[in-house]
């Protein structure tokens, strides 16, 4: 249950005009997300997981739509570098799982990101459970960051021997 000084500080976070307008038939299921969204955004501010913290200017205009700050986990290949990950919520949420990507400057190198900060982790689709949450998303993705033991995706940089062999010159 929300203390009364946890609904305040959602309500400051987003004015309730904000929230997102009922778009179907069924309201019931637009008021769920909401509820579970604020649920969530109080949880993810008061008890973040390990490195990460929420960017709550990216809550102020929309409740669907969250930017968590990241930093790579001490002692892994990521140590020390920052990353941004973006939510996103469909109203169909928490039915359906929230799109997840990286963004911003910072995207990492591994084989379960893609260049354009797309992640693939089965939590995200086919093994999408309303039981999840964004807290656990981020545990999954810190854990996915943290087993990685070499900085390989899908594009590597070329070996200057090779890259010299070849020639942009007409």
């Amino acid at each position: 249950m929300l203390s009364p000084r946890g609904v305040t500080r959602a309500r400051q976070l987003l004015p309730l005009r904000l929230w997102p307008r009922r778009s179907w038939g069924d309201g019931s299921i637009m008021a769920s997300m909401q509820k579970r969204l604020q649920k969530e955004l109080l949880a993810l501010q008061n008890d973040p997981p390990p490195g990460m913290t929420l960017n709550e200017k990216s809550v102020q205009n929309s409740i669907t739509q969250w930017i968590v700050d990241m930093e790579g986990a001490p002692g892994t290949l990521y140590e020390g570098e920052k990353f941004q990950l973006l939510f996103k919520f469909s109203s169909r949420y928490p039915f359906d799982s929230p799109q997840v990507m990286f963004t911003g400057e910072n995207i990492p190198v591994h084989p379960h990101v893609y260049s354009n900060g797309h992640i693939c982790l089965s939590i995200l689709t086919e093994d999408w459970s309303p039981a999840l949450s964004v807290q656990s998303v981020c545990l999954s993705i810190i854990s996915m960051l943290s087993s990685c033991k070499e900085k390989v995706g899908l594009f590597r940089i070329i070996p200057d021997s090779i890259s010299s062999s070849f020639s942009l010159s007409r």
